[in-house]
């Protein structure tokens, strides 16, 4: 009888199984981050410091070093004066663009979808009290009646 966890899916050891390997290093809090900066183009140290702004520049210097040595991404030093360096994706961090763009749709989305979710159970089901008090004899809701006296000048 055979597993019911497909073959693809079953744990491995981290030296066996690369997709998890290359899930955990993008996985990590800042990696996929500063890829996605990269993602608009080759950025200076700094350009990428001040769009990750919670980043030390500590870590972004370890970080980087981590993505390059994966040749995730490319590092350039400019000859002039003063000299600066570049970070642009190499060919395999460009192969990363649309998985993640992807990733950041749909965390949009489901951000859209948590953040609707929360504002109807904020709202919560209104009691048959306060409906048939908002109801005016002239079919208006209480908040349209409010309106209606402050252009009379009822208030």
């Amino acid at each position: 009888m055979g597993s019911p966890i497909p073959e693809t899916q079953r744990a491995c050891r981290p030296d066996e199984c690369l997709a998890e390997d290359w899930l955990g290093f993008l996985g990590h809090r800042w990696n996929a981050l500063i890829l996605w900066q990269l993602t608009a183009g080759p950025k200076r140290f700094s350009d990428l410091q001040a769009s990750l702004p919670r980043i030390s520049a500590k870590v972004l210097t370890e970080r980087l070093a981590g993505v390059t040595a994966r040749d995730l991404v490319r590092r350039r030093e400019t000859t002039g004066f003063p000299r600066e360096v570049i970070y642009a994706l190499s060919p395999r961090g460009e192969a990363l663009r649309g998985i993640l763009a992807d990733l950041y749709d749909w965390a949009d989305a489901v951000a859209a979808e948590d953040l609707a979710r929360h504002e109807a159970q904020d709202a919560g089901p209104r009691k048959a009290d306060d409906r048939e008090a908002d109801d005016g004899a002239d079919g208006t809701t209480g908040g349209a009646r409010d309106v209606t006296a402050i252009r009379a000048g009822a208030r």
